[in-house]
């Protein structure tokens, strides 16, 4: 039972019995505070949201308390059935798609640190900003002693051999082994952020450093 319990708690944030749930719920109670604040409650919000999935914005009270219409883009679109959702397939690096300042907001959740090569980073950056008129962008800390993915002590650090030998033929991340092809692209695709990339990549937002234990876990950039 202790067992089971210590696996939820280490489990991605898409368990919501999960650690990495808890700083997803803390950290969209933040961003509904933003919303009250730079919208009027009765106006509709144009949102897209980048790498988003359906049941992030269903399980909120938060499609209650506003009008919003919310496009979810990902590499692959996903079937949706909530009325004020849409799903898209898209390229987080490329939104050439859509003009310039066709939401009212852009949203992304530890997204952007998967896109392999910072030369991508600065593209989905500019993109967001550009076809947004507002942002709220998150992603992990690079320096942060447990990397976000794996939750294991400096993991970020570690040769990728090493890595990948520790996630694949062993259980000490998240307490499960992973699927040889899915740590092997998740090692190539990750690309962490430090508080310098960061500004470096939205000179002129306002960063919210998420605190743990005195540490900044995450930042996001945002124009509220």
């Amino acid at each position: 039972m202790i067992h089971k319990k210590i696996k939820h708690l280490l489990d991605s944030s898409d368990n919501p019995q999960s650690i990495g749930s808890m700083f997803r719920s803390r950290r969209f109670f933040v961003f509904e505070k933003l919303i009250e604040q730079n919208f009027n409650r009765g106006s509709c919000i144009k949102i897209l949201d980048v790498g988003g999935e359906e049941h992030f914005w269903k399980d909120k009270a938060f499609l209650d308390k506003f009008q919003v219409e919310i496009t979810l883009l990902n590499l692959e679109a996903k079937d949706v059935d909530h009325p004020n959702l849409k799903a898209i397939k898209g390229n987080a690096t490329d939104l050439s798609e859509f003009e310039t300042d066709t939401f009212d907001l852009v949203f992304s959740n530890s997204v952007i640190e998967h896109l392999y090569t910072f030369e991508n980073q600065r593209k989905m950056a500019n993109e967001c900003m550009r076809v947004g008129k507002k942002f709220f962008i998150q992603t992990p800390n690079k320096y942060f002693p447990i990397e976000a993915h794996y939750a294991l002590p400096f993991g970020q650090f570690l040769p990728r051999r090493l890595m990948f030998f520790l996630l694949t033929k062993t259980k000490i991340s998240r307490m499960h082994r992973w699927d040889q092809g899915f740590a092997k692209q998740y090692l190539e695709e990750i690309r962490l952020l430090s508080l310098a990339d960061y500004k470096s990549l939205f000179p002129n937002a306002t960063i919210y450093k998420e605190k743990f234990l005195g540490l900044s876990k995450s930042f996001v950039a945002h124009n509220l």
